[in-house]
């Protein structure tokens, strides 16, 4: 359950407007439908019956049911939404809004696991993403070690692409990302020399991924690896990544979404 103190329930309750039963402008079905895209789950669950069964009530057992980060990654995005649909929208409130989903997930296991998301449309990418995220949601990240490593280089193939980088079939994730190092490098792309010297560091690394994947998960009949160092490797993956993301974004290169 989500350690929500009662002066923050109170601060929510008036920033999704719920003292009537509702949530912000949400009809059943788009309430549904805006936190099982958010969090992957549907609020109309009977996990999640609580009083008369109204929105508001729903919301309110979420918060008791659901740990931090599952809560402040729902609050994250029900801030955003507010923000758009309030004209002129509440600053204060929604800065205490954002606050509290912030506090919230900083208690997940792997703060940046909502960067575990795909890059190029495609069902199939979702669903990927989708299995990694719930390997962190459920506290396993030793289970979806296999599934990360293909994100991984499914995401990377994906920037490489688009900076003309060749990604045939034989490359290694190690190398397709010392050829991405590479070409940010020729293009100015990197300011400073530690951050070269980190990027270079994260190729061996991901070399390393490689004999992870297929000799310590579950993509053949193997021992699992233990739970902290499957952590170890989640988090520096993420952080990678959420690196990467930042570099696309800013050159508009990340079409999707």
């Amino acid at each position: 359950m989500s350690d929500l103190t009662n002066t923050e329930k109170r601060s929510l309750e008036r920033l999704l407007g719920m003292g009537s039963g509702y949530v912000l402008d949400f009809s059943n079905r788009t309430f549904d439908e805006f936190i099982m895209d958010s969090v992957g789950k549907s609020i109309y669950d009977s996990a999640y019956d609580y009083g008369s069964g109204s929105k508001a009530n729903r919301m309110r057992a979420f918060w008791t049911v659901e740990p931090n980060h599952i809560v402040g990654k729902l609050l994250e995005d029900l801030v955003i939404y507010a923000a758009e649909l309030y004209s002129p929208p509440d600053g204060a409130l929604l800065e205490v809004g954002k606050r509290i989903a912030h506090r919230l997930l900083q208690s997940a296991p792997v703060p940046e696991i909502a960067v575990i998301s795909p890059n190029t449309p495609g069902r199939d990418f979702a669903t990927l993403a989708k299995s990694v995220r719930e390997a962190i949601e459920k506290n396993e990240p030793e289970a979806g070690l296999d599934r990360l490593h293909t994100f991984v280089v499914r995401y990377v193939k994906v920037i490489c692409e688009k900076r003309g980088i060749a990604t045939d079939r034989g490359k290694p994730l190690h190398g397709l990302v010392g050829e991405y190092v590479k070409r940010l490098k020729q293009e100015g792309r990197i300011e400073s020399e530690m951050t070269e010297r980190i990027l270079k560091s994260t190729i061996s690394t991901l070399e390393s991924f490689n004999q992870v994947r297929n000799d310590h998960s579950f993509a053949h009949d193997n021992p699992v690896l233990n739970y902290e160092e499957s952590l170890l490797i989640f988090n520096h993956v993420t952080s990678c990544i959420r690196f990467l993301e930042a570099i696309e974004r800013a050159e508009n290169r990340l079409l999707w979404p």
